[in-house]
């Protein structure tokens, strides 16, 4: 019989979860965006981006949806969904959801999946571009 794992609390899981990869922060995500070195990806659910706006081209795709969006394999893919070798910043609300979100992307084989330290709130706060949602 396998030795299963202790369970861990959340904080604890995060920090685990981020130590095997490099989150981006505010404006190195922005010059990477604009450059055309990184796709970033909106899981902000459908509220939150009618309340705060939206990154403009960043690709909203909710979370529930994300590993069959950006699967370059699945049937279901965006058509940003290039390759394995795509670079993509996952941003959620405030930077939490999306660490979690970048990690299963990894095991999808997006090795160069990482999120945005903070989230759309830290985006909108360093005073990047944000537009309103269209009604």
């Amino acid at each position: 019989m396998a030795v299963s794992e202790q369970p861990v609390g959340i904080d604890e899981l995060l920090d685990r979860v981020r130590e095997t990869y490099a989150r981006v922060e505010t404006h190195e995500t922005y010059e990477a965006a604009q450059a055309g070195e990184a796709l970033l990806v909106d899981i902000r659910y459908a509220a939150l981006r009618e309340r705060d706006g939206l990154i403009p081209g960043a690709l909203v795709v909710e979370r529930n949806e994300l590993e069959w969006r950006l699967d370059p394999l699945g049937s279901h893919r965006a058509p940003q969904a290039t390759g394995h070798d795509l670079r993509v910043v996952v941003i959620c609300n405030e930077g939490y959801a999306s660490s979690l979100a970048a990690v299963s992307l990894h095991r999808l084989g997006l090795r160069r999946a990482t999120d945005l330290v903070g989230g759309f709130q830290a985006w909108r706060a360093a005073g990047l571009p944000v537009t309103a949602q269209a009604a």
